[in-house]
């Protein structure tokens, strides 16, 4: 949640900044973003149909299998210390002589 957050408060930061400037900003028309919304729920059309079909829960498919790819896996903080490497415990080989 952190980061959606961090994306709004930039988001205006940089609106603002373009307001100051009296520049159009780039951005799509609210239209174009309607339709965006359109197409991550057009996706979901599709599986919702074979839950349906196969006669499982709707309702369990919208809370599990709908949330993850239309909001994406948020991020966790184990996923990033998990990525960084281990902390070096003496001097690199390559550094050179002491």
């Amino acid at each position: 949640m952190k980061m959606y957050l961090v994306a709004l408060a930039v988001g205006l930061l940089v609106g603002a900044i373009y307001g100051l400037l009296h520049v159009r900003s780039p951005a799509p028309p609210v239209v174009a973003l309607v339709g965006l919304l359109g197409i991550l729920l057009g996706e979901q059309l599709v599986p919702l149909a074979r839950e349906v079909i196969a006669g499982r829960s709707v309702a369990a498919y919208l809370h599990l299998g709908a949330r993850p790819h239309l909001f994406g896996a948020l991020p966790d903080g184990k996923t990033i210390a998990q990525s960084r490497p281990p902390p070096s415990t003496g001097p690199h080989p390559d550094d050179g002589p002491a």
